[in-house]
């Protein structure tokens, strides 16, 4: 048997340790990758985008005003009633819920043609990426691209 630099180390005993490790390692994962598939097939079409948190944001080449007004026009067709509104630096802020989500939606103009969508629902302490993601999309139709 070969041995690793006289450390007495078989050569095919490191290989069943790494072997070991990619599939503890793919095991642990597993898991996982439902929420990826999640994710690309809710939002993928729609260009939605998520943060690691689960966090749902898009960019629209419109102003914001245009953004707000199709924000309300997607809540209203998703019967989502509208709390309250802000405003925070460099956008809008708006709080809205159904009997067991709390949403917040924050716009941000990044240019005068160009603002920033981040969509946020809870059930509790739970994310929840496919409202959030479809808040957005509905953004999107009220727009007139979608």
């Amino acid at each position: 048997m070969r041995t690793l630099d006289g450390l007495g180390l078989e050569v095919r005993g490191r290989r069943c340790c790494r072997l070991f490790l990619v599939a503890a390692a793919s095991a642990a994962l597993w898991g996982c990758d439902p929420v990826s598939l999640t994710a690309l097939g809710v939002g993928a079409s729609a260009g939605v985008q998520y943060t690691l948190s689960g966090i749902a944001y898009r960019t629209f080449s419109e102003p914001l005003p245009q953004v707000m007004l199709a924000v309300f026009i997607a809540l209203d067709r998703m019967a989502i009633k509208v709390d309250s509104k802000e405003k925070i630096y460099n956008g809008q802020r708006i709080w809205a819920r159904t009997s067991d989500r709390e949403i917040q939606i924050e716009l941000e103009v990044i240019s005068p043609k160009a603002t920033r969508m981040r969509s946020i629902a809870r059930s509790g302490v739970l994310l929840d990426q496919a409202t959030s993601a479809e808040i957005i999309v509905q953004t999107e139709k009220a727009l007139g691209r979608g």
